[in-house]
């Protein structure tokens, strides 16, 4: 079963959970049984895995991102502008794959699925894949 789901990003770089989204679609599936993968298709923006606990390491996350990758380089050519969005969306990937079991997502007790935004404001989508077995 193939899910596609809406999101909208308020600002250029964020990371907004999606786990009750996720669980949400898996629920109303009826499948139990499997996995489950969470894709985006833009070349700006990706998928994580993370803690969900304290939002100091989302903001810790994006700090030193930005750091690695800053959104100015005198050496980048890509005519956007927006080159170390790219940088970031190849760093986080654009999927993630978590195991159903017994209805549940197998995610640790302090893990949480993340849309990661690298060049927003946007609307987006992004899809959600379950594949019974």
């Amino acid at each position: 079963m193939l899910y596609t789901k809406s999101i909208s990003t308020f600002a250029r770089d964020e990371m907004k959970e999606i786990t009750r989204d996720v669980e949400q679609v898996v629920q109303s599936s009826g499948i139990r049984n499997g996995t489950v993968l969470i894709y985006c298709p833009h070349t700006t923006a990706g998928i994580a895995i993370n803690e969900n606990a304290d939002p100091d390491v989302k903001h810790d996350v994006l700090l030193r991102l930005d750091e690695v990758y800053p959104w100015e380089h005198p050496q980048y050519r890509h005519a956007e502008g927006n080159t170390a969005s790219h940088l970031k969306s190849i760093t986080t990937g654009p999927s993630q794959t978590v195991i159903l079991h017994e209805g549940r997502l197998l995610l640790g007790r302090w893990q949480g699925i993340y849309f990661c935004e690298f060049d927003g404001p946007r609307h987006r989508e992004y899809f959600i894949k379950i594949m019974e077995g």
